[in-house]
């Protein structure tokens, strides 16, 4: 027994159920993957040799038997511990609760292979449909599982290389509003600190920041830029060369809820602060002093749009696919109206 125990156990391949079913490998590949073509009861073979064997994809095959509904939706997320895409899991497992589904969610960590990776999995527990939060820029991977009838929805950034449903944020349109604030209030040195210049939003945002200083008459000044990825080293060290400028900048823009909490914490015992704002509200920003004025959107709205279109595409929509923009809104609280 000891002996036994002690030998690992061989996985069942699909060499393995072809033999036992006493069918040919493809067909046991097109009952695993859904394809017609097989027989009912060829298929009612292979599926009871899966069963049997323990193949690795004996959950999809026993799903296979209940209908090509599995009951659940992936979710692929930057990262599910940020507040921010917590809020549009939490929307996400709403709705597809509602509609009897159940989510399964990974995050990415900004990694276009540990993207890839996930979404793939998915789809071989054959989820009834993905949304994907995308890290990179290609997602011709996809096409496949697209094609056989697997919605997708890309939400908070486009997808690079296909052509999908797609729900963002008025990324541009925020920054361009959180500029203009500033400059209402005297402000004409006006810094922005970004996320990582090839994420969609980050360069949105920046983009947004420029054409908010043009139109503010403010004027961009290229040096007043620090772009990411950032940690709460990175910004202490930007605010320190920016303070040492002949003409410092009196005023922030932070490019996201992460870069704004690093902010407040390298200007925690600073007494002449410069005016901040930042994109993405925060839990407790509005209790520090002063409370921290930002660019707000809905993250719930967010993972509920994109639930919407999927469920819509389940439902039988098969229209062209929608590119769905949230509007932003300007939460004045104080600190973007000070002057250092």
């Amino acid at each position: 027994m000891a002996g036994a125990a002690g030998r690992k156990v061989r996985r069942a391949t699909m060499n393995d159920v072809a033999r036992l079913a006493g069918v040919s490998i493809k067909t046991v590949s097109r009952v695993v993957n859904d394809e017609p073509g097989v027989h009912p009861a060829t298929a009612e073979r292979v599926l009871a040799a899966i069963d049997q064997l323990g193949f690795r994809r004996n959950l999809s095959a026993r799903n296979l038997r209940r209908g090509s509904s599995t009951g659940t939706i992936g979710l692929v997320l930057e990262d599910v511990a940020n507040p921010f895409y917590s809020g549009v899991t939490r929307a996400v497992e709403e709705i597809s609760r509602l509609r009897g589904r159940q989510v399964i969610t990974g995050s990415s960590d900004e990694d276009p292979a540990r993207e890839r990776e996930l979404a793939l999995e998915f789809c071989s527990r054959r989820v009834d449909g993905l949304l994907i939060v995308p890290a990179g820029l290609q997602h011709g991977y996809l096409v496949p599982e697209m094609r056989a009838g697997t919605p997708v929805v890309f939400l908070d950034r486009p997808a690079g290389d296909v052509v999908a449903d797609t729900v963002l944020v008025d990324n541009i349109g925020g920054t361009i509003e959180a500029v203009a604030h500033l400059a209402a209030h005297g402000h004409r040195r006006i810094a922005f600190l970004g996320d990582a210049p090839d994420i969609f939003t980050a360069n949105e945002r920046l983009r947004g920041y420029r054409e908010g200083c043009v139109r503010s008459g403010v004027g961009y000044q290229e040096d007043l830029v620090v772009m990411g990825p950032h940690d709460e080293r990175s910004i202490a060290s930007a605010l320190h060369r920016l303070k040492g400028f002949r003409e410092p900048p009196t005023a922030l823009v932070a490019g996201n809820n992460r870069i704004t909490v690093h902010v407040l914490r390298a200007l925690a015992n600073v007494v002449e602060r410069p005016a901040l704002v930042g994109f993405d509200d925060f839990e407790l920003a509005d209790l520090l002093s002063p409370p921290v004025s930002v660019i707000a959107h809905d993250a719930s709205a967010l993972g509920k749009a994109a639930g919407d279109l999927l469920f819509a595409r389940l439902d039988g929509d098969s229209s062209p696919p929608r590119r769905v923009v949230l509007p932003v809104r300007l939460v004045p609280r104080g600190s973007g109206e000070v002057r250092a």
